[in-house]
């Protein structure tokens, strides 16, 4: 029944109602005009992209070479419109004859590597031109997302130390002052998480200090509903989070949305409470595999140490779309192992979960 419903429900007043009772979702506040004022978009469904998106940086040719790469997805996807393709590589072959532009924002240090990547990319877009001839869309893929990692580096090493200051009555939790992996092995197989500690250094800090800690090692999801979430987090014996061994309180989480445009995250309240039903997180619930903070209904303020991975199918939540965005804190993106998501299910377990890159930019807490 869902799946005949998937299409014609798509985008629509139906398809929202219908989240929000499956997911036990109040509407309360919400009309059909204020759904229908929200912008329409084109969702990026990749967590990737979005994470690329979300970093803190301001040159526009590298956002407009990162963006011409991205829509070869979108044009692999309709039929292959190779033309399309064409136009996009082209775009990026301009932005990159012009590699001062973009080695203008690099940091001092990165300048060296910076220009063998952007090399790299003249090298690597000339190639895909050639694939793209050949309309061979498997190779197409391929070269695309090796372009885009190059992308990736580029664009971190662009990005000048953390942008803001969190607000001080945080400063007593951890708090992740950039970008940090973790491997998490489950008995299903293994799954990569970059968090991204630029749109959410509290709620990403906070996961980072209990992988670090070993908090999930051994525990069992809790969990797992096809095509919407698979929960973990709640800690053996009658807590349902982590309760700190300095204070022996519960370490409760803010709730924390960065949106686009804005400088720094608001706290302590969903976006819908704050009245910005139209405004767009920065961190999105429209890619398979974002991770977010699991919460009480009642109690936004409420998160500890339960999370959730998010399994529903991107062309039902698109940004700024569905009753997720700003309602719960997503603070990162699976970007390897999704498959392994699909596999797993009440019961199975995360046998270890480790930091394998950016622990260094975990900050503990000042005053605790």
């Amino acid at each position: 029944m869902f799946n005949l419903l998937k299409s014609s429900l798509k985008n629509s007043l139906i398809t929202l109602v219908l989240v929000a009772l499956f997911l036990g979702i109040s509407t309360t506040g919400w009309t059909s005009s204020s759904i229908a004022a929200l912008p329409a978009g084109n969702a990026i469904t990749d967590g990737k992209a979005l994470l690329r998106y979300a970093l803190p940086i301001d040159n526009e040719p590298v956002r407009k070479l990162q963006k011409s790469l991205e829509d070869i997805a979108t044009q692999l996807r309709a039929n292959r419109r190779w033309r399309a393709i064409s136009n996009d590589l082209k775009t990026a072959s301009r932005v990159l004859s012009k590699p001062e532009a973009i080695l203008a924002s690099v940091r001092s240090e990165k300048q060296e590597e910076a220009k063998v990547w952007i090399n790299e990319l003249q090298t690597g877009v000339e190639k895909l031109q050639e694939v793209a001839k050949t309309k061979d869309k498997e190779e197409t893929w391929i070269e695309r997302a090796e372009l885009l990692n190059l992308v990736s580096k580029l664009e971190e090493s662009m990005v000048k130390g953390f942008p803001y200051e969190v607000p001080a009555e945080y400063s007593n939790l951890p708090q992740l002052k950039g970008r940090a992996t973790v491997a998490v092995k489950t008995n299903e197989g293994d799954v990569e998480v970059v968090l991204d500690g630029y749109s959410a250094p509290v709620t990403a800090g906070n996961f980072v200090d209990l992988v670090k800690r070993g908090f999930y090692d051994g525990l069992e999801f809790l969990r797992a509903e096809d095509f919407y979430v698979l929960q973990i987090g709640d800690p053996p014996g009658k807590e349902v989070g982590f309760i700190d061994p300095k204070t022996n309180e519960y370490r409760a989480i803010p709730m924390e949305v960065l949106v686009e445009g804005d400088e720094e995250p608001i706290y302590g309240t969903t976006l819908e409470q704050a009245g910005l039903y139209t405004e767009m997180p920065v961190l999105p619930f429209s890619a398979y595999g974002a991770v977010a903070m699991a919460r009480p209904e009642a109690e936004v303020n409420g998160g500890s140490s339960q999370f959730f991975f998010f399994l529903f199918e991107p062309e039902l939540t698109p940004a700024g779309r569905n009753l997720l965005d700003g309602r719960y804190s997503v603070f990162g993106y699976v970007t390897k192992g999704k498959e392994v998501l699909e596999k797993l299910k009440a019961g199975d377990k995360i046998e270890s979960a480790e930091v394998i890159q950016g622990i260094e930019n975990l900050v503990e807490p000042q005053n605790a």
